[in-house]
């Protein structure tokens, strides 16, 4: 995915069983996040970050949802565990992940898999990718999502 392209439609199920379409947001600035595995600490620092600085993306006008190929019910456990208030979203078959060419062979030790790269993408209020941030660090990535948001709002 590319600056300016059309964001691929979806629809996934959030911690509570309930559906979730990108279109739902139609007209809103959507920060749409993959991580790997819910409840792992690279992903928990990422989604407590976020958490942490709600109150920030929603200054910038800008909705939050996570993708793991995780189940609802992992990220249901991992949504309560660490008090997020936000969205998550479980692509267990990992087809939105593929989409948005997040999916892909990963090394951890010598030992190759497939799995989620951690990448972010910030989506315009049309629907069309406005930034991406291939990946991205745990620790970094609420100051780099954070200032693209304002970089996005100072042009309009």
């Amino acid at each position: 995915m590319e600056i300016g392209d059309s964001a691929p439609e979806f629809e996934l199920r959030d911690q509570h069983g309930e559906p979730v379409r990108l279109s739902d947001f139609r007209g809103r600035t959507v920060v749409l996040y993959f991580y790997p595995k819910a409840d792992t600490p690279g992903c928990t620092t990422q989604a407590c970050g976020i958490r942490d600085r709600t109150a920030e993306y929603e200054a910038a006008g800008a909705v939050v949802l996570g993708v793991s190929p995780d189940s609802v019910e992992d990220i249901r456990r991992f949504a309560d565990k660490h008090s997020l208030g936000f969205t998550l979203l479980a692509d267990p078959d990992h087809s939105v992940a593929e989409a948005y060419g997040v999916w892909g062979e990963k090394s951890m030790y010598g030992r190759k898999y497939m799995g989620v790269t951690r990448s972010t993408f910030i989506i315009d209020g049309d629907g069309r990718i406005a930034r991406v941030f291939p990946k991205v660090s745990p620790k970094a990535h609420d100051d780099l999502v954070l200032g693209a948001l304002a970089d996005l709002r100072e042009a309009a």
